[in-house]
């Protein structure tokens, strides 16, 4: 297995949060700084994909051009607050002819502390940007595969 590669860091921010209405004559609740799900796995998704396209470049030299095909599985473990700088660490699981397998660890910096956070386990795939269904594309050529 390929060592960890950090393929984006980024402070979560108010815009980030879940949307949730104070109490009235309350403090703030702590859900409303909590930061909604679908933002975590939007950057998750990227991630993979800078962490596949890197991956791919490494063994072959050039750069495909990868979509997502599937999210095998994403496990939130913890909850990410407005404040925290969020690493996406990835990691290839697995490399097909024309598809790669990636984890994605998440981990959030909060104040001293590091904590994992999110982990995810997606599948992209090769295509050929010049067909207009965009056929998948081997990653590598033949011969090239690296054993995983």
């Amino acid at each position: 297995m390929t060592d960890p590669y950090l393929a984006l860091q980024v402070l979560m921010m108010p815009k980030d949060a879940n949307g949730l209405p104070p109490v009235p004559g309350g403090p703030p609740s702590t859900y409303q700084l909590t930061i909604f799900g679908g933002v975590l796995l939007s950057y998750i998704d990227q991630a993979g994909a800078i962490g596949a396209t890197r991956e791919v470049t490494r063994a072959c030299g050039v750069a495909p051009s990868v979509v997502t095909v599937a999210i095998n599985r994403v496990e939130f473990k913890q909850p990410v607050f407005v404040g925290d700088v969020v690493r996406f660490l990835t990691r290839v699981v697995k490399m097909g002819r024309t598809s790669i397998t990636m984890q994605v660890h998440v981990e959030a910096e909060r104040a001293t502390q590091v904590l994992r956070v999110t982990e995810a386990e997606l599948v992209y795939v090769g295509i050929d940007l010049t067909t207009p269904d965009r056929r998948p594309k081997p990653l590598l050529p033949e011969g090239d595969r690296p054993s995983s």
